[in-house]
């Protein structure tokens, strides 16, 4: 049988927060290994103007719009997917690193500049 697509069934908004948590822990100069095992410390930046850079791609700021809203953390974090450190961070666990959200080509746009 094949896995079912957003089988916490995660809202748009946490699905797009998800998505870039672990876009971030995938760049080193957002994260750091966290102390349990797997997991990974990630810290959001901050946006300017409309748009922000994660590694070689572009991202909206109304896709982060997430990262300031407190009730995503907390159903992120009653899901198991982070261990919030709001607003300054989270902890990805294992769950959340691997959880499939769909939308990373979606708002991920790369870029050349």
């Amino acid at each position: 049988m094949p896995t079912k697509r957003n089988p916490l069934h995660l809202n748009a908004l946490q699905l797009r927060t998800l998505t870039l948590l672990q876009e971030l822990a995938r760049l080193g100069e957002y994260s750091r290994p966290g102390d349990e095992p797997d997991s990974i410390v990630v810290r959001p930046p901050n946006p300017h103007g409309d748009h922000f850079h994660l590694g070689d791609a572009v991202v909206a700021t109304r896709d982060a719009s997430g990262f300031r809203n407190p009730a995503v953390w907390v159903a992120l974090e009653r899901k198991g997917l982070i261990r919030s450190l709001y607003p300054d961070g989270a902890i990805l666990t294992p769950v959340g690193l691997g959880y499939d959200t769909g939308l990373r080509d979606r708002i991920l746009h790369k870029s050349g500049h």
